[in-house]
């Protein structure tokens, strides 16, 4: 996308979010959902096509332009960017980087639509350790049977579709070559979508569990038409998804310290805004910076990610940095709010609540941190 159209949508985008979005949370809360007609007006603006290229119905946006969108759109209540990010940074980055043309020429236009997807990915039994999964895929024919569950997938309970990463060699091959990924419709005999989990925050940011019982699927799903390359897939959209996360908590750090800037400037203690105080002031500054350094992070990385570079040190970097710096952010203004902050009546308590998670999904912080020193460690010994 050009920079003039991009900074159009971009320009739309902001006052749809603090005039639309922003006025509809209580709705998302109260439903823990997003609201089917937003889901129409987001899918009406272009939201779930910004990723895909425009040859299959979508804008082309480069890295920057995508996480820059979900920057913007994370001003609002985390369900928005969750419904949307799975499909336009996991699924489509996965389609494009390892589908065969066929694939692209039918599932980027679905996904471009709106046809909510779901990236079908941690276990039970193995959630960080991603090449640890059990879900099996035996071929029979010119399908694949799959059998096996997943745990804390987004988007599950209304996915119409799911990108599933299962074995296809019972044997742990070099480079994680016993994975492979499977394009699964939910509609199919023997997939079961759980109910969405109950969560400490982020209501309306659906999760839930996937059953696949002697599950049948076309051997034409297989991504890339190759066993194991799924897993390589996964790792490449995983950069794209942690570039999201670090983009979302930076996105809601701002909307918090606008909140607990708002409340200090309003409050009064002492006969005077508690803004005036030099230890309010300090965890306004503290905050600010924070996010103006996660921002630095994550245009140096996407700016990266856009020259062609691999960013999956950097990205892990971003995510770690912009994760940990959101609930710094959160906790400061819970401190701003004082007794207020501990109540629900004030948004401050449930800023607190939903920042939490983002130091966990997409890779805790200490897999980062492992993802990071590996990265080190393999580049010194290069030298």
């Amino acid at each position: 996308m050009d920079a003039e159209s991009f900074g159009l949508f971009l320009e739309q985008l902001r006052r749809y979010v603090r005039e639309r979005l922003v006025p509809a949370e209580e709705e998302v809360i109260a439903l823990d959902r997003v609201p089917d007609d937003i889901l129409g007006e987001m899918r009406e603006m272009g939201l779930f096509a910004i990723t895909t290229p425009p040859e299959y119905g979508g804008a082309g946006m480069t890295t920057s332009q995508y996480i820059e969108t979900i920057e913007e759109l994370s001003w609002a209540a985390p369900a928005y960017r969750a419904t949307i990010s799975i499909n336009v940074g996991m699924t489509a980055a996965a389609l494009k980087n390892a589908g065969t043309e066929a694939q692209k020429a039918e599932w980027l236009p679905r996904v471009a639509a709106g046809e909510i997807a779901c990236f079908a990915l941690t276990e039970p039994d193995s959630g960080s350790d991603s090449a640890a999964l059990r879900t099996r895929a035996v071929r029979d024919g010119e399908t694949y049977v799959l059998n096996g569950s997943k745990r804390y997938i987004t988007n599950a309970p209304i996915a119409k579709f799911a990108l599933v990463m299962a074995r296809t060699s019972a044997q742990n091959l070099p480079s994680n070559g016993h994975v492979s990924a499977f394009l699964v419709p939910t509609e199919l005999p023997g997939v079961s979508l759980g109910k969405p989990d109950k969560k400490m925050g982020q209501s309306g940011a659906l999760i839930g569990d996937i059953v696949l019982e002697d599950v049948r699927v076309p051997a034409a799903n297989l991504l890339g038409g190759v066993e194991g390359t799924g897993f390589k897939a996964a790792m490449q959209s995983l950069d794209n998804g942690r570039l999201s996360v670090a983009a979302a908590a930076t996105g809601y750090a701002k909307r918090m310290l606008d909140a607990a800037l708002r409340y200090a400037t309003e409050r009064k203690a002492f006969g005077e805004p508690i803004a005036n105080f030099q230890l309010i002031q300090a965890m306004l500054a503290d905050s600010r910076a924070d996010i103006y350094a996660a921002d630095c992070m994550i245009r140096d990385a996407t700016a990266r990610a856009d020259a062609g570079e691999r960013v999956s040190t950097e990205a892990a970097c971003a995510k770690m940095f912009a994760s940990e710096m959101c609930g710094r952010v959160a906790d400061r203004g819970v401190q701003i709010f004082g007794g207020a902050g501990y109540l629900r009546e004030y948004a401050a308590e449930r800023f607190f609540r939903d920042a939490r998670v983002y130091r966990i999904y997409e890779g805790t912080t200490q897999i980062q941190q492992l993802v990071i020193a590996k990265a080190m460690l393999r580049d010194f010994a290069a030298r």
